[in-house]
């Protein structure tokens, strides 16, 4: 099994904090099915303050240009994204355009 680790940072705002929180607690089905049908066998968010990190586990089949094709083809996905990105800002590190940073793993024990 592969891991990743993506950073991505909240607006600081904490109402919107408060809201992108619970929806999480019922992201909608498709979405959730749309993370399974790429390869990702877990998917783990954790934040602090308004930095937030994603640790996915994938299969063998999961790479994140085929996900990318995946999501770009789905109109509830972008439907998802734009509605997340009303909660979300890029961390500095991202390229423009760019949401979730794909983090460098420097270190394992």
């Amino acid at each position: 099994m592969k891991r990743h680790v993506l950073a991505l940072d909240l607006k600081d705002d904490p109402k919107l904090i408060e809201e992108y929180l619970t929806i999480h607690k019922a992201v909608w089905p498709e979405i959730l099915e749309s993370i399974r049908d790429a390869g990702i066998t877990a998917c783990d968010m954790y934040r602090a303050g308004t930095r937030m990190i994603m640790i996915l586990e994938v299969d063998d089949t999961f790479t994140f240009e085929r996900k990318n094709a995946m999501d770009e083809a789905s109109p509830i996905v972008q439907k998802w994204e734009a509605f997340m990105w009303t909660f979300q800002q890029a961390i500095p590190a991202a390229k423009p355009g760019e949401k979730w940073v794909i983090m460098d793993q420097f270190f394992s024990l």
